[in-house]
């Protein structure tokens, strides 16, 4: 075997045997693959696709270049994965509030991927956080907190990281197959009992059509459940933000407002949703209205905030982050108020547009070895169906310096519509695949 003629065979639209990629992604975790090779398959894959079998088989394989965990615990482990959007902090509202419902969350998340936010980077915007925990660590915050957001290990499927890097830069993000491989190898090796997938549909979404949206559902349910993992998925919505802010401390301090004050609104309500999923699955709930009602509870009483803090301070976060967040999380040079041009209703967003003015402004990378800036961003950002006059409020800039602001604010002028008339608000959650 050698990628050379794996990647031929791609090229020339045939799937690479079982073995054939198991090799490979043996080579990518130990270094035989080489970059080139590696963004050869990844483009070739994009553009010609795998099998069913072989998407499975990629999966599996990815897995097992790694270390796979096993658990001695008092109740159900679970895990959640979101496909990417804009303003999507659920991760860090639904991990908590799972563990305050008597489950153990060891999720392994990763860092931003195209105009996407990361739910690593958004921790990291914390001082003193880490993501990079040992297995003897991760099983240490799994007594005390109940919940750890972590970044893979080098021992949990490195031939995804190496690849999901490669994926960023060369324009080979939007892939059925690579996109199920490298959530599921990692999910996969943490061993949850059940997994909910969110799979976001809309104009800040990788998937922008119905179609697309139920074909990653229905291979990353498929891939799951034939692992072993009972695995469902929600198509949700992403044609505009699910929080009024996009940056990674920013998204921390609309996080931290819902589970300090009272937690409403469609980040609430999605988290609440998907929770709900979950605990049906492990038998902590009869239904998925009884299971959604149980984690609202956990984000409104403390609960959930209890277990974020012990969480972050496990990490290396400040022991007092739930009680003076606002004091800890790093700000910008230059905030903004950007002004509506005209008065209407805001019918549509380009969360995509978005999504890259962000990471211009330096909240994700163009390249590997960027460096993110924390406290850049936008807030305040208005909603779908909101009436607005000429001179209102659009949202405010954080950024780094006037001229990063100067580009931003024309980018997000011109990625939300404002009409004579609303239009129809489209429905939080579109489908449930199992």
């Amino acid at each position: 075997m050698d990628a050379r003629a794996i990647n031929a065979m791609l090229r020339r639209g045939e799937t690479p045997g079982e073995e054939d990629l198991r090799w490979f992604a043996q080579g990518l975790a130990s270094g035989a693959v080489s970059d080139a090779q590696a963004g050869a398959f990844a483009m070739a894959v994009c553009l010609q696709g795998l099998s069913v079998e072989g998407r499975r088989a990629l999966t599996l394989a990815m897995r097992d270049t790694g270390d796979v965990l096993d658990w001695d615990l008092d109740g159900p482990v679970l895990d959640k994965h979101s496909t990417g959007g804009v303003g999507d902090c659920v991760s860090l509202l639904l991990a908590p509030a799972l563990a305050a419902c008597g489950a153990y969350v060891p999720m392994i998340s990763g860092r931003g991927l195209g105009h996407t936010g990361g739910t690593l980077d958004k921790l990291e915007a914390i001082p003193g956080v880490s993501v990079s925990v040992s297995e003897d660590h991760l099983r240490r915050m799994m007594q005390d907190a109940g919940c750890a957001i972590v970044g893979a290990t080098a021992q949990i499927a490195p031939a995804d990281k190496r690849l999901y890097a490669i994926r960023d830069v060369t324009a080979t993000v939007e892939s059925l197959d690579m996109i199920t491989a490298s959530i599921l190898s990692k999910k996969l090796a943490a061993s949850p009992d059940a997994l909910v997938l969110d799979v976001k549909i809309g104009s800040g979404a990788f998937m922008k059509t119905a179609d697309e949206a139920r074909a990653l559902a229905q291979s990353l349910c498929d891939t799951a459940n034939a692992a072993g993992c009972r695995t469902s998925a929600l198509i949700t919505d992403m044609n505009q933000p699910l929080a009024p802010a996009l940056g990674n401390a920013l998204e921390v301090a609309e996080v931290m407002r819902m589970l300090t004050a009272k937690a409403n609104g469609p980040l609430a309500e999605i988290s609440s949703v998907l929770g709900g999923e979950l605990l049906v699955h492990a038998g902590l709930a009869a239904d998925a209205a009884e299971g959604a009602d149980k984690i609202t509870a956990a984000l409104t009483d403390g609960s959930a905030a209890d277990r974020l803090a012990r969480m972050i301070a496990a990490l290396g976060g400040p022991a007092d982050f739930a009680d003076r967040w606002q004091d800890h999380l790093p700000g910008a040079e230059v905030i903004r108020e950007v002004k509506t041009l005209s008065a209407g209703f805001v019918t549509a967003m380009n969360g995509e547009a978005l999504g890259l003015a962000v990471v211009r402004l330096g909240g994700g990378r163009m390249v590997e070895s960027d460096r993110i800036h924390p406290g850049v961003g936008i807030s305040g950002l208005v909603r779908l169906g909101q009436q607005v006059g000429a001179g209102d409020t659009l949202a405010c800039i954080h950024a780094a310096s006037d001229d990063a602001a100067d580009m931003a604010e024309a980018a997000l002028v011109a990625a939300v519509s404002i009409g004579a008339a609303p239009d129809a608000l489209p429905p939080l959650v579109h489908e449930r695949i199992s």
